[in-house]
């Protein structure tokens, strides 16, 4: 049975392959408001704290992919986590 770490860092991998590929089709589309609505979390983060620190650009958008991951990755893992308790069935 896989443990909740490696469910967890699976879940990771794929919320920062999403947000990736999100701030990567903002640049090829050159669409900026539809890819901006699934950008939100992670954009409003870096608004955040860019406005309280005064940081620089390369550092907001890092800050944007990190927690775009981490809003993906949530529902990854409970994905991951309902598909591992199907196949494996509960823990005893």
């Amino acid at each position: 049975m896989k443990t909740v770490k490696s469910l967890f860092i699976v879940a990771l991998a794929i919320g920062a392959l999403v947000s990736t590929v999100l701030l990567v089709m903002e640049q090829l589309t050159d669409q900026s408001i539809a890819v901006m609505a699934w950008e939100m979390p992670g954009i409003s983060a870096a608004y955040i704290f860019w406005g309280a620190v005064g940081s620089s650009v390369f550092l907001g958008v890092a800050i944007a992919w990190a927690v775009n991951a981490i809003v993906y990755g949530a529902p990854a893992f409970v994905v991951l986590t309902v598909v591992n308790l199907a196949i494996r069935g509960l823990p005893k």
